[in-house]
């Protein structure tokens, strides 16, 4: 049934009319090929921030005796080779914006290393998600010194000024994280849970912040996000709608250190969400490959240990884990969007949850995950033979596409499932 759905909710039964210089390219050869998704595989660019902005130090290469011998950029090779694994797999790039790191002094933001990284992403065809705008972890410390009604000010401008300073380089944004905890957060003191527990409540809170990012970015995708699964997230977000606030994209966390959600799992949560009428992205998504957290930790960020590796027998678990979380969402027609917390292991909490091994190499999950984005679910180069008309009829994942017949070149996109109709004409 998985890949029944998937061809029904993922594909197009195209008919593409290709065209050179007004006229059918009749009983022609023609080369099409896809070049991206339409659905969003994601993962984190944390750790390309410093590839990006040309920061990484050149090392000399030493020879026998200790003699130079050129002056190689390894760790520039290392990070690149890292980022071409990236880029094998993902469209879809989630940058960070914790207030505590982006500005740790007040007034002076990172705005410029993280603009110049969002650029770096898009240039390559890869949409940019900003991360998160209002949290009330890895928060400003600076907040603290001051009145509530000056860290809502505070908080609002935040919004203005990054949705502004991003606007056409991200306008997908994580806009509040967390909320149904967030006012009672108690492993320490932070502005934002002052103000949503004291002044504006969840809702309130929620209503500014979408008020704010709204009014800088009116075009911009703006996700509601939160770990918790429980009826409280469902009570949050009805309490949201029926106040009247626009809400793009519910965001939905699947950390799964203490093991596989299942696809039964996986579906009910997905069903509970989607009742709303609104697209869903599983916004941060791991699965390990080493041991499991145990049962009984309550908050993941709880369990931190000094060395957590991964295992032969752990990576055959995720790889086998992953093929079935992946098909899971891409078969259900309200997800949108799944971004994987991490290429590489070592991440977050150092666990062993990403697709690729400390020492850079790729782990059979990579491998399997690749099979599926870049090979069951991709139109490869494939040269077809257009009918008298100048038609060419293939069933193809929906996503954007090129074309070349006698030298010349041609793109198009299918952008929803079913029976599309296109025409599209060779240029130079």
């Amino acid at each position: 049934m998985t890949s029944d759905a998937i061809k029904r909710i993922r594909t197009a039964d195209a008919t593409v009319k290709v065209t050179s210089g007004g006229v059918a390219l009749a009983n022609s050869p023609v080369t099409v090929a896809q070049t991206n998704h339409k659905f969003l595989f994601g993962n984190i660019g944390f750790e390309f921030i410093p590839l990006a902005n040309g920061e990484l130090e050149v090392k000399p290469q030493v020879g026998p005796g200790g003699v130079i011998t050129s002056l190689g950029e390894v760790p520039v090779e290392e990070a690149q080779q890292r980022a071409d694994l990236w880029f094998g797999l993902f469209n879809f790039a989630t940058l960070p914006f914790y207030w505590g790191r982006f500005e740790p002094v007040r007034g002076k933001p990172d705005t410029a290393r993280l603009l110049k990284t969002a650029r770096w992403f898009t240039d390559r065809g890869v949409k940019v998600k900003g991360h998160p705008l209002a949290w009330h972890t890895v928060g400003a410390e600076w907040l603290l010194d001051l009145p509530n009604d000056e860290i809502i000010k505070v908080q609002r401008d935040r919004i203005t000024r990054e949705v502004t300073d991003f606007a056409g380089v991200i306008d997908t944004w994580d806009v509040i994280n967390e909320v149904v905890i967030m006012p009672i957060f108690d492993k320490y003191d932070n502005g934002i849970t002052r103000i949503t527990r004291d002044v504006l409540g969840r809702i309130g809170m929620i209503r500014m912040v979408f008020d704010a990012a709204r009014k800088a970015n009116p075009t911009a995708t703006l996700l509601l996000n939160d770990f918790d699964m429980s009826a409280a997230y469902e009570c949050l977000i009805e309490g949201v709608l029926e106040a009247g606030i626009k809400i793009d994209v519910l965001g939905l966390q699947s950390h799964m250190h203490q093991g596989y959600w299942g696809e039964e799992k996986t579906n009910r949560i997905i069903e509970r969400f989607a009742r709303y009428g609104l697209p869903i992205h599983f916004t941060e998504t791991t699965l390990l490959s080493g041991h499991l957290m145990p049962p009984e930790i309550k908050d993941l960020n709880d369990y931190q240990i000094p060395d957590w590796p991964t295992t032969p027998q752990g990576e055959e678990r995720q790889s086998d884990e992953v093929v079935r979380h992946y098909k899971t969402l891409f078969s259900h027609p309200a997800v949108e969007a799944n971004t994987y917390w991490g290429l590489s292991d070592g991440g977050w909490l150092g666990a062993p949850g990403g697709f690729v091994r400390k020492d850079g190499t790729r782990k059979p999950s990579y491998d399997a995950l690749e099979k599926l984005i870049k090979g069951e679910w991709w139109l490869a180069p494939t040269t077809m033979t257009t009918d008298a008309e100048g038609r060419l009829r293939f069933n193809g994942f929906l996503g954007d596409y090129k074309v070349e017949a006698g030298g010349k070149r041609g793109a198009f996109q299918l952008g929803q499932a079913g029976d599309v109709a296109i025409e599209v004409a060779l240029g130079a």
